[in-house]
Parts: C-alpha cells; sequence; structure tokens
C-alpha cells in the first residue's frame, strides 16, 4: 500500500517522531513522510507513534492508498525531502 503520513507532535516528542518514521517511510517535508509500506509495517509505524504521543498535546494523520499508480503529486518552492525518493 502507499501511505501519506502528516503528524504534529509536541517539540519534546518530535524527534523520536522523525526517527520511527524514517524506519518505514520516504522523508517529503517537515512532519511529512511518503512511500510504499507493507501491511505489518504499516501496523508497526502506527503502534511506535501512538506508543511516544500524547493525545492531547499530538496528531497523527495517515492517508492510506491501495496504489500510487492513480495518484498525482505536484511540488511548487524549495523541496526538503531526501532526493533519493522521486516520484
Amino acid at each position: 500500500m502507499f501511505v501519506i503520513l502528516v503528524y504534529d507532535f509536541n517539540e519534546k516528542r518530535v524527534a523520536k517522531a522523525l526517527k520511527i518514521a524514517r524506519k518505514y517511510l520516504h522523508w517529503v517535508q517537515n512532519s511529512v513522510f511518503e512511500g510504499e509500506i507493507s501491511e505489518a509495517n504499516y501496523k508497526k509505524l502506527k503502534i511506535e507513534l501512538q506508543n511516544i504521543m500524547h493525545p492531547n498535546e499530538d496528531s497523527i494523520i495517515f492517508y492510506t492508498f491501495r496504489t500510487q499508480k492513480y495518484s498525482k503529486r505536484e511540488e511548487f518552492g524549495l523541496k526538503k525531502g531526501g532526493e533519493e525518493f522521486i516520484l
């Protein structure tokens, strides 16, 4: 499946969230990740992020797609993510 992850964590936990997300997905922009991921790794990612989050202070949004084939992405301005992953 193809996943887009967007999160907003308190600055005390944001570095931990970044480290976790980078294990599974490609960094696109501040607190935004995307990539192909297996169902098992998707579950692991959700659990790891939920374990460090404080629900009253932090938020996580996952957009899931069966495939990237029918999606379209446009970029404008400064590219902040890694260059190793180009759609």
